[in-house]
């Protein structure tokens, strides 16, 4: 049975879906469905002759159009993503888990998913495919190639390949962590979104402070570097600290907002399904 859940496409003109997973359209496709009386703007090669001949009224064949997403998962891959997200599991493990979410999603209605991550040294992907056994490869990439040993994030620079890279026209969904919005994020996504439609996905950054659990040692991924327990606890640091990630989280959402982009932020693996099923439900509603 199919999942209700579903990923919806705006751009008709795409060959994306419109809503529905087989709609009848005039033209040819893969299956017959009927026929019907022929109407101006119909294609002359549709008519079927040998029934127009019977019925001496100009009859088109109409087909069951099998539409499909084509589906990418962007996925950043450095070390930033090997970190601890806010609810203390492995942002790698949430990424994977919502990259997962969509693919199935993708494959139980019929759409082909392909991937396409990297860092700062390297790109990976890999072609699309509609089993749930290629979307399990897909997700065994993810999880091998994030390492707290592995190279930096760029973001920037696995967009700047998507951009190159994507020719045919996408529904991409962005698996990032928890990014500051910069230029060159604005351009690249800006540059994506003219030709495909594309979403967000932030996995949420750990409390540096770490209010409301123990204050154990905290180590940033890039620099190895822990705040100490009694900087933590001081008040004017923590509110400092607030400030600046809410600064950050509402120009992040400000830019993507401007680019007509829908994002939602996973903090938990048990809220991941719920921010997945609020952020469809504005890309449904969003106007294009």
């Amino acid at each position: 049975m199919k999942t209700t859940m579903s990923i919806h496409a705006h751009r008709r003109t795409l060959e994306l879906l419109d809503g529905e997973y087989a709609s009848i359209h005039h033209g040819r496709s893969h299956d017959f469905d009927d026929l019907r009386e022929y109407q101006p703007g119909d294609e002359v090669k549709d008519i079927d002759w040998k029934a127009t001949a019977r019925s001496h009224v100009p009859l088109i064949k109409r087909y069951i159009a099998a539409r499909q997403h084509n589906v990418l998962l962007v996925v950043d891959s450095g070390r930033n993503m090997a970190a601890t997200a806010e609810s203390g599991e492995s942002k790698r493990d949430l990424a994977i888990l919502a990259s997962g979410i969509v693919g199935y999603l993708a494959t139980r209605h019929g759409d082909r998913v392909a991937l396409l991550m990297g860092d700062a040294d390297r790109r990976q992907d890999m072609p699309e495919g509609g089993s749930e056994s290629h979307l399990e490869l897909m997700l065994r990439r993810i999880d091998e190639a994030i390492a707290l040993d592995g190279p930096p994030s760029d973001l920037e620079a696995v967009l700047e390949h998507a951009v190159r890279r994507m020719r045919r026209r996408s529904l991409i969904v962005v698996v990032a962590d928890d990014v500051a919005y910069t230029h060159d994020l604005d351009v690249h996504l800006g540059r994506l979104h003219t030709r495909h439609e594309v979403l967000w996905l932030s996995i949420g950054d750990a409390d540096l402070m770490a209010r409301g659990r123990a204050l154990d040692e905290l180590v940033g991924v890039d620099t190895g570097v822990g705040l100490p327990a009694f900087l933590r606890r001081d008040r004017g640091l923590q509110r400092a600290f607030d400030g600046a990630i809410a600064e950050r989280r509402e120009r992040l959402e400000t830019g993507l907002r401007s680019l007509g982009i829908a994002s939602a932020r996973i903090s938990s693996s048990e809220t991941a399904i719920g921010s997945l099923f609020a952020l469809l439900q504005r890309h449904r509603r969003a106007r294009r």
